[in-house]
Formats: structure tokens, sequence, C-alpha cells
């Protein structure tokens, strides 16, 4: 029971690692608590994975074993090279998250995982598999544990993943189990020195004509998928992070720093906690923001740090949760401009006429300094 665990955990930990759904969970992590994602993900790849073993435990008793024995090493080596794809397709982003947190993540590792490379691992294992509950239960830990470690090495990690060694040593487990299981299956009379010969030129072949592109990709210095998200959120908080640093007064022109109690200062200590964290959803001290002092910020470039909040918002879509540091730093400076927080709920003309009610001089220098910062 505890070998068929571990060899299920084994395989779909091997064939996640660098996969896409790694970068999906990262993703995910920016928008909801972690806690909150790994639920998602363990309830949607538990029925995933359930349909994949109920298939191929019904397969076994239908048919020959060794039939089943020789697909499963054939599969594993095409898993195997399936790895090395360069997968450069951008997901699908989530618009409208109105199911809640664990729901939309569950559905989206679901609908993910169909058909996918980790769904047939799961199906192959679950052939020969005596106690397919405890397959089960391995593919979900695999799928945490690569999940976790995702969120954890993109967004920590950030530019450093070393994502091509991954995809060629996930690659290198499956084809090197795959092939000793072709060998121990195969009638041996077919394992001539010859046809072992062709079978290592026609990997060696395919590895390199699915390699190339990635090879290509890191010759001219572009980044890998779980690499682009990664930097494109850690850029995003420094930018911001850098424009509410412009509008500190300093100590010269302000008095002693008041740290967390001052609104720019709480605002720099939430982008760089979050930074140095790689967490994006702040935990619950953050909550609150401290009251507002009427402190004679320069209106310019609060506007600037308030309209690059907004076109990251924009940009990458909006997140409910309101301890999402930029969500936080929204709030912030949108105290400091118009004294109150303005109502966000994903609409952003909705928002702009609620800002334009409150101030239509400075509605109408976010606007544009908004549509400038995408344009560029």
């Amino acid at each position: 029971m505890l070998k068929e665990l571990l060899r299920a955990f084994f395989f779909i930990f091997a064939a996640e690692m660098g996969d896409k759904t790694q970068i999906l969970a990262m993703t995910f992590a920016t928008q909801y608590k972690v806690r909150k994602v790994l639920l998602g993900v363990i309830i949607g790849s538990a029925l995933n994975h359930g349909i994949a073993i109920a298939l191929g435990s019904y397969l076994s008793n239908v048919i020959p074993l060794d039939k089943i024995q020789l697909a499963a090493g054939l599969m594993f080596v095409i898993f195997g090279l399936w790895t090395l794809k360069n997968d450069n397709e951008e997901e699908e982003k989530s618009s409208k998250k109105s199911f809640g947190p664990v729901l939309t993540v569950a559905m989206a590792f679901f609908v993910g995982e169909l058909g996918d490379k980790t769904q047939l691992t799961a199906m192959t294992l679950g052939t020969d598999a005596s106690y397919p509950i405890f397959i089960l239960f391995g593919t979900v830990l695999g799928m945490l544990a690569t999940s976790s470690l995702g969120i954890f090495v993109g967004s920590i990690i950030g530019d450093k993943v070393p994502e091509f060694a991954i995809k060629i040593i996930s690659s290198g487990i499956f084809l090197f189990f795959g092939t000793v299981k072709l060998f121990q299956t195969v009638n041996p009379r077919f394992i001539t020195g010859l046809n072992v010969m062709i079978y290592f030129i026609i990997i060696a072949l395919s590895v390199y004509l699915l390699l190339k592109p990635t090879l290509k990709a890191r010759k001219t210095g572009k980044k890998l998928p779980m690499q682009e998200a990664a930097a494109a959120l850690y850029i995003q908080a420094n930018e911001i992070e850098r424009a509410v640093e412009n509008i500190c007064l300093g100590e010269s022109n302000c008095g002693a720093c008041a740290g967390s109690k001052c609104l720019i200062g709480f605002t720099k200590r939430a982008l760089m906690s979050a930074i140095e964290e790689g967490v994006y959803i702040l935990p619950s001290e953050w909550e609150e923001l401290p009251k507002y002092n009427n402190k004679d910020f320069e209106q310019g470039k609060v506007i600037e740090a308030l309209a690059l909040t907004l076109s990251h918002l924009k940009k990458y879509g909006h997140n409910v949760d309101e301890n999402y540091v930029v969500n936080k730093a929204r709030q912030a400076l949108e105290t400091i401009a118009f004294g109150e927080k303005i109502p966000f709920d994903g609409n952003i003309e909705k928002y702009y006429k609620n800002m334009k009610k409150r101030n239509e001089r400075i509605h109408d220098r976010v606007k544009k300094r908004v549509e400038e910062q995408l344009a560029m």
C-alpha cells in the first residue's frame, strides 16, 4: 500500500515539475491566500485523478497484463518527451471569480489537467494498482507538493528558477523508468543490438527536436514561462514601491518618521514585505490602514503611484482579496488623494465614475496617466 502511494507520488511529482500547473498555482497564490489555493488543488486534482485511476483500474480487468505493462512503458517514454515540450501557451485568465477562491482553483485544476500528461500518468498507474485509493492519495500528494514548490520557488526565487534543469530531470526520470519497463516487457527476441541502437537514436533525436525551441530561447535570453510569471509580479510590485517611496517627504520635511502609522510608511513597508517574502496576500496585521493625518504630499507623485496600481489591476485582473498588496496600496493612495477609499469591484469604468464624483480634476489626471502607462 505504502509502496504504491510513494510510487504514485514520485511519478506525479516528476510529471508536474516545471509544468504549466505550477505557474497556475503560483498565479492563484498572488490572488488568494495560499492555504485556499492548496485546498483547491487538492479538490481539483482528487476529482481529476480519481476519474483517471478508476478508468485505469477498469482497463486492467479487460486487457491482458503483459499488454498493459508494455503500454505503460511506452506511455512513460512519451511522458518523458512531453515534459520537454516548450509550453509558451498563455494560460486563460479567470476574469470572473464568482465561485470563491477554493472552488475557482479546484475548477481550474480539474479542467486544466483533463487529458494532460499528469492525468494520463494517474490512469497508467491505476492499470496495475492493487490499491487504487492509495494511488489516488499519492497522486494528490504529488500535485500538492509540486504546487507548493511552484508557489515557493516562483515567488521567492523568482528570476533564478532553474526551469530548464527541472524539465531535464523530470523528463529523464520518465524516460529511464519507461525504457526499463519496455525492456522488461518486450519479447526478448526483439531486443537486438540494432533495435536498441535505433530506439536510442529515435529518443535522442526526439529530445533534440523538443529541446530546440527552449535552447533557442535560452540563447537569446528569453525567459521561460515560470520565470516570466515570477519576474512580472516582482517587477510590478517594485515599480509601485518605488513610486510610493518617491512620495515620502523624508524626516527633513516631515519630522520624525511615523513608520507604519503614516499612510506612505505603511504602504512602503507592506510592499517591501510582499517583495521580500514573495507573498502578495498580506497577513491580517496589515488589514487596517492608518488614519490620514493631512501631510502635504505632492499630488502629482500620489497620482503617478495610484495610476500604477490601477494599471497593474487593469493589466493583470482584479483581485477580490482586500489584503492583496496592490489593493492595499491603492486604498492608501486613494485616502491621500480623495480623503477616503473608493470602492472597486473590478469594473474600472464604474470606479472612474466614483472617482470623478469626488474630484474631477484628479480623476482626469489619473485616467490619462493609466492610459499612458498601459500604452508603454
